[in-house]
């Protein structure tokens, strides 16, 4: 018997306007409405809106919620002041990544955003490290909220009506409760496409409406497809592909996300280690090639002596208008400026390593 599909507040929407509904992470979400570069063209150059209340949203209450969380986040949570948001990692006993976070900490609660795909397994680790604690509770809010991201450098301008709230004074990665189209909600300025803008927490029976005016405003409805280019040009990692449990935050190049100053955590002591040794680990890149063949996931790279790793993204630019990957490779082929290949069905192309980030807005 087929799976059901859970649907986001705004499914019936995206099914009317033409989005092309795929399976991901259990959710019917839409992969592209008309192209992917047009959507990520508009994202680009004005705003791009993303339906992303797959993603999951739980919240925390009680006095030990922030001591709770920094136990299992390889960020320091516990001196978040109201407003403030953290990107951080849950790491298992080895170090190994279970999934890349965003933790809130609001007036009296916490939050935490979740990958869609990762947050079963996520609650049920959670909820095991609860056992036997009284002074935290759990709310997984999923299904009761939706989230919209709004993206693209006219984003603050276009949500200025909707929000109680001057969103051009709060900082990168602050969120604040607010009235979003005159009901209660989040905006947080985070997103997941490397240009401007914001990420709105709303009711789920609100969502449509907001949705709409949004759409009224000129804001284009963007797929998963260009959600992903997007991500990619601005070298964010996606969970499955550039994060697993066999990479650490380390290898990832995420060790601006790990504290491990004075505290200790589920996997500090193994992440401790690996920095202090360092040799041998496979570190991520970025490639850029020439032509107009892609390297895939799991496409092998070489260099002159054999294979030194594997590509986990690749993508044709929409806006370098160029092949681009990330991958991961041994540190001896890892400089910036090197020349590997990359073998696409058979045939070795050549690929330089690039600085991370490709795209960076001004």
């Amino acid at each position: 018997m087929a799976q059901t599909l859970s649907q986001t507040p705004l499914y019936a929407w995206h099914a009317e306007h033409g989005g092309r509904l795929v399976d991901f992470a259990g959710w019917s979400m839409p992969v592209v409405y008309t192209s992917i570069v047009e959507e990520h063209r508009a994202t680009r150059t004005a705003v791009g809106l993303f339906d992303i209340s797959h993603m999951g949203r739980l919240r925390f209450d009680g006095t030990g919620a922030a001591g709770f969380l920094d136990s299992l986040v390889t960020r320091r949570v516990t001196r978040l002041k109201p407003g403030q948001v953290r990107y951080g990692l849950i790491t298992n006993a080895s170090g190994g990544i279970l999934d890349d976070v965003l933790v809130y900490q609001m007036d009296d609660h916490m939050m935490m955003v979740v990958n869609a795909g990762n947050r079963e397994k996520i609650v049920a680790w959670l909820n095991q490290h609860l056992q036997g604690r009284d002074d935290v509770s759990l709310s997984d809010l999923t299904y009761h909220w939706a989230m919209i991201a709004v993206q693209g450098p006219q984003a603050v301008e276009m949500l200025k009506p909707l929000l109680g709230v001057d969103l051009a004074a709060m900082k990168y990665y602050s969120a604040a409760e607010t009235t979003i189209d005159g009901v209660g909600g989040v905006v947080s300025r985070t997103g997941y496409t490397g240009e401007d803008g914001a990420e709105l927490i709303i009711s789920a029976d609100q969502a449509p409406a907001i949705w709409n005016k949004l759409v009224a405003s000129g804001g284009q409805a963007c797929g998963l497809g260009a959600r992903d280019t997007l991500r990619l040009e601005a070298a964010m990692p996606l969970y499955g592909h550039e994060l697993s449990k066999q990479i650490t935050p380390i290898q990832a190049g995420l060790e601006f996300a790990v504290n491990l100053k004075n505290r200790t955590f589920c996997g500090s002591d193994a992440l401790a280690e690996q920095v202090a040794r360092r040799e041998g680990l496979p570190q991520r890149i970025g490639l850029r090639m020439e032509g107009r063949r892609v390297p895939r996931e799991h496409y092998a790279v070489f260099d002159r002596e054999g294979e030194v790793g594997q590509v986990t993204s690749g993508t044709f630019s929409p806006t370098f208008e160029r092949p681009i990957a990330m991958a991961y490779v041994t540190p001896a082929s890892a400089e910036v400026g090197r020349m590997l290949q990359v073998d696409i069905r058979g045939k070795r192309l050549d690929a330089e390593v690039d600085s991370l980030p490709f795209y960076s807005r001004e």
